[in-house]
């Protein structure tokens, strides 16, 4: 039943009527019910197990969006930001809905650290989407599973040795508590990290990385070898101090040039705006995954810090190792939204710097009140594109 349609039998039915009528076309309410909403935004909540693609047979086309000229204040702005920050970074802004992008160092590939847990939410949400996982998923996470550096899944494990969890709670550890172990299990159950390669290929996410996992990462990062004993207590932090100077700082330099887990804050923005349109995953698991970044509880100096009254954000942090005073991996993407439903898709990367971390999350922060003192003009008819 095409769009026109279901609108006007939502002029003249009542939702029991329409749904008892969607009943008996075998297609899913959630998605026909939308149809009939006043917003193309997702407001399905996420069952335990999504529902499978076959919602595609009622097709509910997205606008095409506008394609507006980038705001040059806004540019300049960026532009201005990029060129005062001491180090390697890169920024990028797209209007969701409005076709434009502003970028300055927005193709260059850096570090992305946790922000990659974003590609493992997705795989997992995809295998939702198909029926071959569900939220209530059981998974075993055990002693064996542990990582390093932030894990705090890991006294749950070490207290019964061993813990018994699901993988909607997995999910929810690895995006707002941004928790190593719970995302490299994901990682695991959904096949590995040739699975999101997959993913990311197969969605055309564009010039995005994904790494080795955590373990190998970390490691390779530091300039060591991953051991078993280096997820327990500080003894990676141990092991890590007594290399030579020279060789930890011949490992950072060369994940720098080339990090492995490497995106261009570009295709983090494109991908974002994509999964705000609800073009990578079924209404409800978008809905799901947004809400979920929303609730996240780290880098609340970042992006979210500078946020004015009444704006939403689903956002993903990313923070990588420091070598002195040296930080590589400083980062914080996510999805704004205006009070009057204007929607923005933003990435902030910091690759290599020795500013301190004040000035990094000031980077951040300012790139957020660039966009909102955009948005307030424009609401304010003071500026369109320009």
């Amino acid at each position: 039943m095409p769009e026109r349609s279901l609108r006007r039998l939502a002029k003249v039915a009542g939702t029991r009527d329409i749904l008892n009528i969607m009943r008996g076309l075998g297609v899913a309410a959630t998605v026909a019910l939308a149809a009939c909403g006043p917003t193309n935004h997702p407001v399905a909540s996420a069952p335990s197990t999504l529902p499978p693609r076959y919602v595609a047979a009622l097709p509910v086309p997205a606008p095409e969006p506008i394609v507006n000229h980038p705001p040059a204040r806004l540019a300049n702005a960026i532009g201005q930001l990029h060129r005062q920050f001491s180090g390697t970074s890169g920024i990028a802004v797209r209007a969701i809905d409005g076709g434009w992008t502003v970028e300055a160092g927005g193709r260059h590939r850096l570090p992305q650290q946790s922000v990659s847990k974003l590609w493992v939410a997705i795989t997992v949400l995809d295998q939702l989407d198909e029926g071959r996982l569900s939220l209530a998923t059981p998974v075993l996470v055990r002693p064996q599973d542990l990582t390093l550096f932030h894990q705090p899944i890991a006294a749950l494990v070490a207290k019964n040795g061993g813990y018994q969890t699901t993988v909607g709670d997995l999910l929810d550890r690895a995006l707002t508590h941004s928790d190593n172990t719970a995302n490299d299990k994901l990682l695991a159950l959904v096949g590995g990290p040739g699975a999101v390669r997959g993913m990311i290929a197969r969605k055309q996410l564009g010039d995005i990385r994904f790494g080795p996992g955590e373990r190998a990462l970390q490691s390779g990062t530091a300039g060591l070898v991953w051991q078993p004993s280096y997820a327990t207590g500080n003894n990676f932090e141990i092991a890590r101090s007594h290399l030579p100077m020279d060789r930890r700082i011949a490992a950072l330099d060369s994940y720098v040039a080339d990090p492995p887990d490497g995106a261009a804050p570009l295709a983090i923005a494109d991908a974002l705006a994509r999964l705000a349109r609800g073009e990578l995953l079924s209404p409800a698991a978008t809905h799901y995954l947004l809400q979920t970044m929303g609730n996240s509880v780290t880098g609340r100096a970042r992006l979210r810090a500078a946020l004015p009254v009444g704006w939403q954000i689903s956002h993903k942090t990313g923070t990588g190792q420091d070598l002195g005073s040296r930080s590589a991996g400083f980062n914080d993407v996510g999805i704004l939204t205006a009070p009057d439903g204007a929607r923005y898709a933003i990435a902030v990367m910091i690759g290599d710097t020795t500013r301190p971390m004040r000035e990094r999350q000031e980077l951040i922060q300012a790139v957020a009140s660039a966009v909102a003192d955009y948005q307030a003009g424009r609401s304010g008819g003071s500026e369109a594109t320009n």
